[in-house]
């Protein structure tokens, strides 16, 4: 089953409507009614605060890339800026040392002729 059809599933069974899951989640009525039409594929952020306020695990219904665990995948579509910035703080915790590494292999790329000056310099006793 579509993430979609069995988020809208739930929601009417609690006699919900759009309107009041959007004023308990925080997120806009048209998010919930694209991620109910399968149009678009919900956040991390919005699948907890869906399933914090329907009180069921959602996870099991959003489908898992088959990328293997050393691969980086990064797409941006800002719609909420809360959201994006959500997201963020949660990629930046959950891959701090990936990004340590990258700002350093592009700190010792641009500064390689500074670096190699300066040994060479110490090496001669200059």
């Amino acid at each position: 089953m579509e993430f979609g059809a069995r988020l809208k599933e739930i929601r009417t069974s609690l006699n919900m409507s759009q309107k009041e899951l959007s004023e308990q989640t925080g997120l806009t009525q048209r998010t919930i009614q694209r991620i109910e039409n399968n149009e678009v594929k919900p956040s991390l952020y919005s699948v907890k605060v869906l399933g914090d306020v329907l009180k069921t695990d959602l996870s099991e219904f959003v489908k898992t890339s088959e990328t293997k665990p050393y691969e980086f995948n990064l797409t941006l579509k800002i719609t909420d800026m809360n959201q994006f910035l959500n997201d963020l703080k949660t990629l930046v915790k959950t891959h701090w040392k990936t990004i340590l590494i990258i700002v350093l292999v592009i700190y010792l790329f641009t500064s390689y002729t500074d670096i190699k000056s300066g040994i060479m310099d110490a090496w001669s006793g200059k």
